[in-house]
């Protein structure tokens, strides 16, 4: 039951069909559960207070045949860390029982009295294709714990664990590797599109976790080995990897934390450095490598430019940066993700540490973002492509990361020739502005605003604007341009020269698909 001072989940089938029956027929679910206490007491919840859901669900436990009572029962237990008598829970959970949770190590009975071990909730997720609901295990917070987290914890789903596997891209594939797994979450979304996944961790606790989460969504397909880093897959070659690596930078050797779930062992973004350098070599040709990560700015050097050393000469990458932090704000962040907070002495004292370790490396700012590469075999010159994206998305990206790379792999086969003899079309996510000065007939201010993928803005001329506005599929870009050219009476070969390259960008970018990846296939 126990493992280095924690409960261990059990793996018992029969119980864990059980729960799964009784955490559906309480309909402990993600929307239920917003639909029970409001999108403004959810928003609190995700910034850490509890308050406003404890006040909406004090009235509601107290009636067994109140629909919602069970689903209140798991929220006040689950979510909220709060204890339950044991008749709550057994009215709460008929099939599992008091007895069956606490066999599965989820609760403890203290005198009548029954308290979580773990968190375990919903997790709802829509990529376009379909939705998910999910239950997830994991160890309880920082908000249930009240102090700082033991450095083996084993964390839930969290703003990164969305993001990553909102950038997983939707097709089929053979064999997926999720490195440094943690409870699972990356795993179950692989699993939707590969016959086989690899999910590795250092971490036995974790693993235990992951594989009990698996059992309980009825995942196939799914193979947990425990070792660090490449080590336990040395021998196979992937279609995917996706990893939400342990990138936190921490101090060495000063007595912070040392958390698996984030801490890599390694000095400033040598973990990330290592995946860049490695990962691509466990590739399948054309297998593809999806992760996040933190990179240093240094007082010498630029974090792109350190990110360029490090990929090899065969290898595609796509770089996109989302936030920047300084060092203080990013020791801050850090330093209260585990659980220590200003006013304790301790809080100082780590913050100290990690700006002492920064300064050493005269690191002058941390990057965040995600990072793609691509083992080649498309015949083409590497694909390189460092961006920060400043733009606020959300959702899933994957479908959109796709098409990027079918359509870059696509244009990038074709030279000018070949592509104006082909037809473009409007991705139907983007939309045009215009503004116009009062009394003027023709526009000051023409974009092309995305939708859906990176929220991109694109400014545009006359020429651009008139064969994007004409790119529905059903003319080829060599006649548009020789139409554009005429109406606007300049050199054809001058207005094709201008276009073609800014025609490449909006198709690298997802503004514009080949038509024939629209086109249904024929009969």
């Amino acid at each position: 039951m126990a493992l280095n001072g924690w409960v261990t989940l059990q793996q018992n089938p029969a119980l864990i069909d059980a729960l799964r029956a009784d955490l559906l027929r309480a309909d402990y679910r993600t929307a239920s559960l917003l639909a029970l206490w409001g999108e403004d007491a959810d928003a609190a919840l995700v910034r850490g207070n509890t308050l406003p859901i404890q006040r909406l669900l004090i009235a509601r436990d107290d009636d067994p045949s109140d629909p919602t009572f069970a689903r209140v029962i798991c929220a006040r237990l689950f979510v909220l860390g709060q204890s339950c008598t044991a008749a709550e829970v057994e009215s709460a959970f008929p099939e599992t029982g008091v007895a069956g949770l606490e066999a599965l190590a989820l609760v403890r009975v203290e005198v009548g009295v029954v308290r979580a071990q773990l968190e375990l909730r919903p997790y709802a997720f829509t990529d376009g294709a379909e939705s998910v609901d999910w239950w997830l295990a994991a160890d309880l917070g920082e908000l249930i714990v009240g102090g700082a987290l033991r450095a083996d914890h084993v964390v839930g789903v969290g703003g990164a664990s969305r993001t990553l596997a909102g950038l997983i891209i939707p097709e089929p594939i053979s064999l997926a590797l999720d490195l440094g797994t943690g409870c699972g979450i990356q795993a179950l979304h692989l699993a939707r599109h590969a016959e086989r996944v690899i999910a590795t961790d250092i971490s036995q606790r974790a693993l235990d976790i992951a594989q009990f989460n698996a059992d309980l969504n009825q995942a196939q397909g799914i193979e947990f080995r425990l070792g660090n880093m490449f080590e336990p897959v040395a021998e196979e070659r992937f279609d995917r990897i996706v990893s939400n690596p342990p990138f936190v930078i921490t101090p060495r050797d000063a007595g912070a934390p040392e958390y698996e779930y984030r801490d890599g062992g390694r000095e400033g973004d040598d973990i990330v450095r290592e995946m860049i350098e490695t990962a691509p070599r466990f590739l399948v040709p054309g297998g593809i490598v999806q992760m996040l990560g933190n990179w240093e700015y240094r007082a010498d050097e630029d974090a792109f430019d350190r990110i360029r050393g490090w990929l090899d000469a065969d290898v595609d990458a796509w770089v996109l940066e989302r936030e920047r932090q300084d060092p203080v704000r990013y020791a801050e962040t850090w330093i209260r993700d585990g659980g220590t907070r200003p006013g304790d002495p301790e809080f100082e004292r780590l913050c100290g540490a990690w700006l002492d370790d920064f300064d050493r490396r005269a690191t002058t700012g941390i990057g965040f973002g995600y990072v793609l590469l691509r083992r080649g075999d498309q015949g083409l010159a590497p694909w390189r492509r460092f961006e920060r994206v400043a733009s606020r998305v959300s959702g899933a990206l994957g479908a959109h990361v796709g098409q990027v790379l079918a359509a870059r792999d696509w244009q990038a086969a074709r030279d000018d020739a070949a592509l104006g003899a082909e037809a473009l079309r409007v991705s139907g996510d983007v939309t045009e502005e215009r503004h116009y000065w009062p009394g003027n007939e023709d526009p000051s201010v023409m974009t092309l605003h995305q939708g859906a993928g990176f929220g991109r803005t694109v400014d545009l001329d006359t020429g651009l604007a008139a064969i994007v506005g004409a790119s529905d599929g059903t003319l080829e870009v060599g006649v548009l341009v020789a139409a554009i050219a005429q109406l606007l009476e300049v050199d054809e070969a001058a207005l094709g020269a201008e276009l073609l390259p800014r025609l490449r960008e909006l198709l690298d970018e997802g503004f514009l698909v080949p038509e024939e990846f629209a086109a249904p296939a024929s009969a």
